[in-house]
């Protein structure tokens, strides 16, 4: 009998209470270089929530490696870790320190001296060349690795994970990609390794675990790591190992180590089979790649693909995952966008999540159900805003009735939730009507709420949260009765589309790339429109703006860049070139338009607070976030009113 992904596991002698891994990840939490408060609850409460292990985020070994500017450095950790061991401790969670060195695949922005790399070839993004290592080098690095186990197993870490994933400096010399050398790490790819793993087991010894993250495909066959040449990698190290978890991405890949919704959840299952059939149970291995769902999850383990499950994403989205899971309660789903929880970027924001905003936040967020309200409150408006508002209010006791206008709740992301790799969205909404109704929220739906029935409710004491959305802004472009303009939710809702269609993208967000797949999947002959150098430029932020790019071109969808729609007249676009003021004319009876959106301000209502679009049309991140903020605060201020009028 398979075992159950909520039961405890032992890994070399030590008791995890589930089989769910909660994996290193970026989350520009650390202050310094360190682990700080804020970064000692975000494990906290993954550990409080069911996960078996916590890998904490990668921390690099040497200062010559500096990837990103609060990357954790290991000889600055071992506070933050002693700390995180003994929040995690106390619910039966095992804490590794992840450790890494980036090599050329690092910065110098903070360094101010050379990449190191094994051989001199660019790194493919930076198109930065690193110096080739030196023997001294060589054993700095292993050294560093060896300094940083002592570290960790001082500060009573249950063990330590080596990264020899996608972007590691020990993967690049495992690699022909990377490594050109004539000398003896050449000829042996996997030496550096060895010695490392050995330097770090000789400082923890037999009682602590060496994990590895082992990238088992760089999806670059012509000369990169590929799944039969990791199995030799992998024999190699198994027996030296307590755990092994399997992952995929190189320099030319790095995205598919955490892509978005157009890959499949669980992508890595066949890769991870093979590995753990070529090692033969010489030790327990982990599955990574968007594994989102308890199912899904068990699944792997009664069908032999891992030992573990790594589910990171899905554990952002609802840290009580597991407790859920044992409860037979439905978590929080994870939308695999990438929205809010891919933060290596120059914005540095803080790791969090479009379903769980206070991800990231766990010190200074307000929390939910700590004290218990009563009473009436309204919510006008169903979208993700209005439902998190309403499911937020309900769980503290209010007795909440929301007002939707539309046949059904869900807003604008129920519209949108409509082509490749979008449908996912549509769990949000789902999920939040779910609770609502668990929590016996009443929804009034195909109903307008007015200025009467509002300034009731709150000469009655309701809590009143607004949260009516957006329109779409009267279009900018001059057109003839020739011309079909529609908005994206018109199109995503099924609008009739005729002719040659033309989608304006002046945001660069997915909702532009998202309806031309859809309708050229339809077959109709679709051309997008970008001010932007590049189509979907937003989509970088996600890690889907190369792969998008890909697909549309793939897809036969022509992209004009660097241009703006000036009019659609006689069945004609006129664009114009944003740099040289060219202008050009292609064939265009359906126009796109995919502007920013405006305010609903249609039903003029006063009192209660604005949350969501209605105040500035953004994505879900906001909506959700401001929705909950917005009941929690309002909350407070009742009970606050309340308190005062006792006294």
């Amino acid at each position: 009998m398979s075992p159950w992904l909520t039961d405890a596991m032992s890994v070399a002698g030590r008791r995890a209470q589930s089989r769910v891994l909660f994996g290193p990840h970026e989350t520009n939490l650390c202050v310094d270089r360190s682990f700080g408060e804020r970064s000692v609850a975000y494990y906290e409460r993954r550990a409080r929530g069911g996960a078996g292990i916590i890998v904490t985020e990668n921390a690099s070994v040497h200062p010559s490696d500096h990837p990103y500017e609060r990357a954790p450095l290991a000889t600055a950790c071992a506070e933050g870790w002693s700390a995180t061991v003994r929040a995690a401790r106390a619910h039966g969670t095992l804490v590794l320190a992840g450790l890494t060195h980036n090599g050329l695949q690092g910065s110098s922005a903070f360094t101010q001296g050379a990449l190191w790399g094994p051989s001199r070839v660019a790194d493919v993004a930076t198109r930065e060349l690193p110096m080739e290592m030196e023997p001294g080098q060589i054993d700095a690095v292993v050294n560093g690795f060896r300094s940083a186990a002592r570290l960790a197993a001082d500060a009573d870490m249950d063990g330590v994970e080596i990264d020899i994933g996608p972007t590691s400096l020990l993967r690049q010399f495992h690699s022909r990609l990377t490594n050109n050398r004539d000398d003896a790490y050449g000829e042996d790819p996997t030496l550096l390794t060895r010695r490392v793993l050995a330097a770090v087991r000789n400082e923890l010894g037999r009682n602590r675990i060496l994990a590895v993250r082992l990238c088992c495909d760089e999806l670059a066959p012509w000369a990169g790591i590929t799944p039969k040449l990791a199995a030799f990698d992998a024999r190699a190290i198994a027996t030296m190992l307590d755990l092994l978890v399997v992952v995929r991405g190189g320099p030319y890949s790095t995205a598919a180590y955490r892509p978005d919704a157009h890959t499949e959840p669980a992508f890595n299952v066949d890769l991870c089979r093979e590995i753990r059939a070529t090692i033969a149970d010489a030790v327990p291995v982990a599955l990574q790649g968007s594994v989102i769902d308890i199912d899904t999850a068990q699944w792997v383990l009664d069908t032999g693909v891992a030992d573990v499950v790594e589910m990171t994403r899905a554990q952002i989205a609802e840290p009580d995952l597991v407790a859920k899971a044992r409860l037979g309660r439905s978590p929080r789903p994870c939308l695999l966008c990438n929205q809010a929880c891919l933060v290596r970027d120059n914005r540095n924001p803080i790791v969090s999540c479009v379903v769980n905003p206070t991800a990231g936040h766990e010190t200074v967020d307000l929390i939910e159900g700590d004290a218990d309200g009563s009473g009436p409150a309204l919510v006008v408006g169903g979208g993700v805003a209005g439902l998190e508002a309403a499911r937020v209010l309900a769980g503290r006791g209010f007795a909440v009735t929301v007002v939707e206008r539309s046949p059904d709740t869900g807003g604008m992301l129920r519209h949108c939730a409509v082509g490749p790799g979008r449908t996912r969205l549509r769990q949000l909404p789902r999920w939040l009507a779910a609770e609502c109704a668990r929590l016996g929220v009443s929804v009034r739906r195909g109903e307008t709420a007015d200025a009467d029935e509002v300034a009731a409710a709150r000469l009655g004491g309701a809590v009143v949260v607004i949260a009516t959305g957006s329109v779409a802004a009267p279009p900018g472009i001059a057109t003839d009765a020739s011309a079909t303009v529609l908005t994206p939710p018109e199109v995503f809702d099924g609008a009739e589309v005729s002719g040659p269609v033309l989608v304006f993208d002046p945001v660069g967000g997915p909702v532009g790339v998202g309806v031309a797949e859809m309708l050229r999947s339809d077959c109709h002959e679709v051309a997008i429109v970008t001010p932007d150098l590049v189509v979907g430029k937003q989509l970088d932020r996600t890690g889907d703006l190369a792969a998008s790019n890909v697909r549309l071109q793939q897809a036969g969808i022509v992209r004009h860049r660097a241009s703006v729609v000036r009019s659609v007249i006689d069945r004609s676009a006129l664009l114009e070139n944003t740099f040289t003021g060219v202008t050009t004319s292609i064939p265009c009876a359906v126009l796109i338009d995919c502007t920013h959106r405006l305010p609903d301000r249609s039903v003029q209502i006063p009192g209660g607070v604005r949350v969501g679009d209605c105040v500035a049309p953004r994505t879900a991140l906001e909506a959700v976030r401001e929705g909950r903020s917005a009941a929690l605060h309002a909350m407070m201020e009742l009970d606050s009113a309340t308190t005062g009028s006792k006294g």
